[in-house]
C-alpha cells in the first residue's frame, strides 16, 4: 500500500513538530469524542493529553474538551480543517502556550462546594488550564470530605500567580491546598 506525501503515515514525529492545544465543544452523544479524535490520528497528530469533563457544560450546553497534540504546522492546519469538516466545533486552535506544570492536592468538601466551579474559577482567574485531575471520595459513609489531585498547565513564569489564585479560590470554599513540593517559578 503506498501512501501519498503528507499522509498520516509519513513517519515518526520530526524536529519541526510543535505542541498545540485545541479546545472543542462536543454534543453529549455517544461517539462524539471518537469523532473528534479520529481526524487528529488520520492527519498525523500525536496526542499528548485529552481533558474531557462530561459533567461541565459550556453556555451552549456542549461538553468542553481540550486536546494537546504535537504536529508540524502543516499537519496541524489539516487537523483543524478535518475537525471542522467532521462537524466538530473548534473553539480555539493554536500553539501550546503552556510551559509550566503544577500538581496540587485539594482537600475538603469538594463535591459540596462544586468542584467543577472551583476548577472553572481557577481557569478564569489565571492563565492556567486544568490538564488532569483525579478525585478520591470520602472513606466513611456520611463524611463529605474528599481530596483531588489537580495538575495545572500554566504559562512559563506564572507559577506563583497560579498558586496565589488557587489559594484564594480554596480559601473562599474552605478547602485545604497541599502545594507542590518543588519550587515554582516566579
Amino acid at each position: 500500500m503506498s501512501e501519498e506525501p503528507g499522509s498520516a503515515l509519513d513517519g515518526p514525529v520530526s524536529d519541526t513538530d510543535r505542541a498545540y492545544t485545541v479546545r472543542l465543544e462536543l454534543v453529549d452523544q455517544p461517539g462524539e469524542l471518537l469523532n473528534a479524535l479520529r481526524p487528529i490520528a488520520e492527519n498525523g497528530g500525536n496526542l499528548l493529553s485529552v481533558f474531557h469533563e462530561r459533567g461541565h457544560l459550556t453556555p451552549r450546553g456542549h461538553i468542553p474538551v481540550e486536546v494537546d497534540l504535537e504536529a508540524t504546522p502543516e499537519r496541524f492546519e489539516r487537523i483543524v480543517d478535518a475537525l471542522r469538516e467532521n462537524g466538530v466545533n473548534v473553539v480555539r486552535a493554536g500553539a501550546d502556550r503552556y510551559g509550566e506544570q503544577l500538581t496540587v492536592v485539594l482537600v475538603g468538601h469538594l463535591v459540596d462546594t462544586d468542584l467543577s466551579d472551583t476548577l472553572s474559577q481557577l481557569e478564569r482567574a489565571t492563565s492556567a488550564t486544568v490538564a488532569d485531575f483525579s478525585l478520591r471520595l470520602a472513606r466513611e459513609e456520611g463524611d463529605s470530605v474528599t481530596s483531588a489531585r489537580v495538575r495545572l498547565d500554566a504559562e512559563a513564569g506564572t507559577g506563583r500567580e497560579v498558586l496565589d489564585a488557587l489559594r484564594e479560590v480554596a480559601a473562599e470554599k474552605e478547602l485545604t491546598v497541599v502545594e507542590p513540593l518543588v519550587e515554582v517559578s516566579p
